[in-house]
């Protein structure tokens, strides 16, 4: 009887589930095509990015003076991403070869941005002390490695944040 019980019980709880889901709205804010942002979007967004990290990190004016060098690589190296990420896929070459060469070339102008953000942010970040150069790897998104967004790939559960293990 208790099986019975049970069983009828979890049917209910199914049917019951699956009808509220159903009856949802699909005129909410999580439903529907994504939003794309534009180039204003990207670049307000950008520049609240670059306030925050030069807010949080209260700069004294001694490190002021490496600051402007250090936005401009942060600006650059984020218009290569963008450049990449929101770029039109409807321009995208059908053939190989040629996406391989965009690729290759978008790569090498990804590296070289990145080279100068790297040169441009060793006289900042050494001048900081302990504190702020906490407040800016936390604000500073851009060169933490996000690896764990793909553990599941390794069998893993995200714990080893930022290691990289090839698949077995």
């Amino acid at each position: 009887m208790i099986k019975i019980v049970a069983a009828g019980a979890t049917a209910l709880m199914l049917i019951a589930g699956a009808s509220a889901y159903a009856q949802q709205s699909s005129a909410g804010p999580d439903f529907g095509p994504r939003r794309q942002f534009g180039p204003e979007d990207r670049a307000a967004f950008l520049d609240a990015r670059v306030a925050a990290l030069h807010a949080g990190l209260r700069l004294t004016p001694e490190q002021e003076k490496a600051w402007p060098a250090f936005e401009q690589a942060y600006r650059d190296l984020a218009a290569t991403r963008g450049d990449r990420a929101f770029g039109p896929r409807a321009e995208q070459p059908s053939d190989p070869v040629q996406r391989a060469q965009r690729n290759a070339d978008a790569l090498a102008a990804r590296s070289t941005a990145l080279k100068r953000y790297a040169d441009a942010m060793a006289p900042l970040f050494q001048s900081l002390d302990d504190n702020q150069k906490r407040r800016f790897g936390i604000l500073s998104r851009m060169e933490r490695p996000r690896f764990h967004h793909f553990a599941f790939w390794r069998g893993g559960d995200g714990g080893d944040r930022g290691e990289f293990r090839p698949l077995r």
